[in-house]
C-alpha cells in the first residue's frame, strides 16, 4: 500500500550543508569549552532539540551553570537571547507584550503593542513551575504555534524560536507543577547533575578569576533555520519508526505490548507527540554523527529523554521506588533484543 505522503528527499545543498554540521558541533563545544566545564552530553541533547525545532526542559538544582550554558551558547550561534525569571506574581502580558496608547503630537490617539521579552530567538525561562498556570499556558502557547495573539490581533515570533526552561527539584513549596499536556509540548526532559570532583575544581579555578574569554560566532539565525528545514528531510527508514512507534506504545499500562512492570506501576503512558519527537530527535542525532541514515540506536538513545515527562507512574511505584527512568531502562533494553 503506497503512503499518502511522498518520501523525504535532500536536496545537494542540504546535503552539503549537513556534511558540515560534525565539524560546526566540534566548533560549537570548543567554544563553550572556554566558559562552560564537562556538560559534553547536555551541550548535544540541546543542539538535538534545537536542530529538531523542538523545546526543552531542564531539571537541576540552583548552581550548575543552567543559565550560563545557555546564555552563552545563544552567543555562539548568534541568537537573540532573553531570560524571564518567573515568579508567582508574573502575567500572560508580561511575557507576551501588550497594546498601549499612544498620543500623537497632532493628539490623536492609537493602540501600538509593545512586545515582550517572549520575542526573541532562545528563550530562558527561569523556573517555570512558579508561575500560576495561567502565565505558563501563555508561553506554551505560543511554544507550539510559534505566535502570539494579543488583543484580536496575531504576531509572528521569530526564527529560529527555541525556549528551554529550567525547573528545581528540591524547592517545590509555593510552586505550580506544569500539568501532563503541558509537560508533551517539551520535546526534551533534561536532568543535570552534579559535576565530578576534578570538572568542580576547574571551575572554582577558572570562575575566581577576572578572565571572561571571548567567543566565536559559529552559526547565525538563518543558517539554523535552513540546517533545521534540512534534518526534517532525512529519510527515517519504515523499520526505524515502527520500532519508535512500538517503543511509545509499550509505555501504556492498557496497550497489549505493555510490560508487567508497566502494567504495575505505570498510570498514564506517553501519546503520539512521543513518537514524532523520537522521530525527529533520530534525524538530528544521526546527521550530528555525520550520517545521512537514521538508525534504530538513534531512536533509542533518545528514548529516556523524550519519554522521561510523558510517562505518569502511579502510587505503586512510589512505594517501591521504581523510577520512571527504570521503567524506560527495561523497555529499551526489551526494544534491543
Amino acid at each position: 500500500m503506497s503512503s499518502l505522503c511522498p518520501e523525504p528527499t535532500l536536496s545537494e545543498s542540504e546535503v552539503e550543508l549537513l556534511r558540515r554540521l560534525p565539524k560546526q558541533l566540534e566548533a560549537v563545544v570548543a567554544e563553550l569549552g572556554k566558559r562552560i566545564i564537562g556538560q559534553r552530553e547536555p551541550i548535544r541533547d540541546l543542539l538535538v532539540t534545537l536542530l529538531a525545532r523542538g523545546h526543552c526542559l531542564m531539571v537541576g538544582v540552583p548552581g550548575l551553570a543552567k543559565t550560563l550554558l545557555v546564555r552563552t551558547l545563544s552567543e555562539i550561534l548568534d541568537l537573540e537571547f532573553h531570560r524571564i525569571q518567573f515568579t508567582p506574581d508574573l502575567m500572560p502580558s508580561d511575557i507576551t507584550g501588550s497594546e498601549i496608547l499612544d498620543e500623537s503630537a497632532g493628539g490623536g490617539r492609537s493602540f501600538r503593542f509593545l512586545p515582550g521579552p517572549l520575542f526573541t530567538q532562545f528563550l530562558l525561562a527561569d523556573e517555570i513551575n512558579r508561575t500560576p498556570p495561567k502565565t505558563q499556558a501563555a508561553l506554551l502557547e505560543a511554544m507550539q504555534e510559534r505566535r502570539v495573539t494579543v488583543a484580536g490581533r496575531t504576531h509572528v515570533l521569530k526564527e529560529p524560536f527555541f525556549v528551554l526552561a529550567t525547573q528545581n527539584p528540591i524547592e517545590q513549596e509555593g510552586t505550580y507543577p506544569l500539568p501532563e499536556a503541558q509537560l508533551d509540548r517539551f520535546m526534551f526532559c533534561l536532568n543535570i547533575g552534579y559535576p565530578s570532583r576534578d570538572e568542580e575544581v576547574e571551575i572554582l579555578l577558572r570562575t575566581t578569576t577576572g578572565d571572561h574569554p571571548a567567543l566565536a560566532k559559529v552559526l547565525a539565525g538563518p543558517d539554523i533555520v535552513a540546517l533545521q528545514r534540512a534534518v526534517r528531510q532525512v529519510p527515517v527508514p519504515r523499520t526505524v519508526a515502527e520500532k519508535a512507534v512500538a517503543l511509545v506504545q509499550a509505555t501504556r499500562p492498557d496497550h497489549p505490548s505493555a510490560s508487567e512492570s508497566v502494567k504495575r506501576y505505570v498510570q498514564w503512558g506517553a501519546g503520539p507527540r512521543a513518537s514524532q519527537y523520537l522521530a525527529l530527535a533520530g534525524k538530528a542525532r544521526a546527521v550530528l554523527e555525520g550520517r545521512l541514515n537514521v538508525a534504530t540506536e538513534d531512536i533509542l538513545g533518545a528514548a529516556k529523554l523524550a519519554l522521561r515527562h510523558r510517562i505518569l507512574t502511579n502510587y505503586r511505584a512510589e512505594a517501591d521506588r521504581v523510577s520512571v527512568e527504570q521503567i524506560i531502562d527495561d523497555l529499551v533494553r526489551g526494544a534491543r533484543k
